[in-house]
């Protein structure tokens, strides 16, 4: 039996809206069409995103959008078997918009809604590439605040190895940028002045790198960084591409160590990279180097799908669904997830 989900997701910065169809038992499901808006050029004047901002915007988007999806897929409304929707993490009020559209519609159309991870999304996403990985897997999902390792045995079969205590990768990045004056959103600018920079010209600390376990801490580099920048005064400007390389050295270093880790520690032949700073292009080289040498398949999203979007979110939906990980639901009372711990996901099947 096939299934046609619509996928809404508008956690922080991005509406996304996407139709993911199921397949016959056992095949991936597929992306019919997706579309997405990005609210970028809005939050620049802020430096950061505005979370009422935000919210206003995603409730001008999500229509529309939805809209262009269903005429480029050739499908309607009524076609929609389920409604699938952000349920957390992210920004409240934003993640409400979403959930109180797709619940709205599923009411309206008498059809079932589902609430998905964020995360999940994410975790699921390089299943809409060209080259989907396999179940199982090591999992580096390295997105907006989450920096995180996973032993990845199948949908909603999650255990964390490895997490955060602090700043993020992307709070590295964005942080770093900031201190820089490199502007929003901070991440892409540092890697892009990065491409111009000498990555040894200065020696940046690799925070827990030799710790042990497989936990990650940002905060520390982002403070060399502030105290590199004061200590170079007005030679900043002329060296700044040097000290972005530095640090996204820095950064990718321990990402990719600390990866080849929890492959080693689980005995496991297959990675998979998702979030946004999966597009980093020099993480993707070091980390393809390193699989190579070590006999390891490494699967990444599409670049386009590296951000927040709809379709990660509607696939989540069908994988779960097709895995009998949850059973779409008529009640329509929905609450959102601002924090939601991703290896807390319970199966929700009746």
């Amino acid at each position: 039996m096939t299934l046609l989900i619509l996928g809404i997701e508008s956690s922080c910065d991005e509406t996304g809206v996407a139709l993911v169809e199921t397949r016959v038992e056992g095949q991936v499901p597929a992306l019919l069409s997706h579309a997405l808006h990005s609210q970028i050029e809005m939050h620049q004047a802020y430096g950061g995103v505005v979370p009422e901002l935000a919210s206003r915007d995603h409730i001008r988007r999500v229509l529309p959008l939805a809209s262009q999806v269903l005429a480029e897929s050739g499908k309607s409304l009524a076609d929609v078997d389920v409604v699938a929707y952000t349920r957390g993490p992210g920004l409240a009020g934003a993640l409400l918009v979403g959930a109180g559209v797709a619940c709205a519609l599923g009411a309206a159309l008498g059809k079932p809604v589902l609430g998905v991870h964020h995360l999940e999304g994410h975790l699921l996403s390089p299943f809409l590439s060209a080259d989907p990985p396999e179940f199982p897997f090591v999992a580096l999902l390295v997105s907006g605040g989450h920096t995180q390792l996973m032993r990845v045995d199948g949908v909603g079969r999650y255990e964390m190895l490895g997490e955060t205590i602090d700043d993020a990768a992307g709070e590295a990045f964005d942080k770093s940028a900031k201190l820089m004056g490199l502007g929003y959103p901070g991440g892409p600018a540092l890697s892009k002045l990065a491409e111009q920079g000498d990555a040894t010209a200065f020696k940046l600390p690799r925070p827990l790198l030799h710790s042990g376990n497989l936990d990650f801490s940002f905060a520390g580099l982002k403070t060399a960084v502030l105290t590199q920048a004061k200590k170079l005064g007005d030679e900043l400007e002329p060296r700044k591409a040097d000290l972005a390389a530095s640090t996204e050295a820095a950064i990718v270093e321990v990402l990719v160590k600390k990866t080849l880790a929890a492959l080693k520690q689980t005995g496991m032949k297959r990675v998979v990279v998702a979030g946004g700073v999966g597009a980093n292009r020099h993480l993707r080289n070091q980390l393809n180097e390193a699989c190579a040498k070590n006999k390891v398949r490494v699967h990444y999203p599409e670049l386009h799908l590296c951000t927040d979007n709809g379709a990660m979110i509607a696939m989540a939906a069908a994988m779960r669904l097709q895995a009998g990980q949850q059973q779409a639901s008529t009640e329509y009372a929905f609450d959102v997830k601002p924090r939601w711990p991703l290896d807390l996901i319970a199966p929700t099947v009746a």
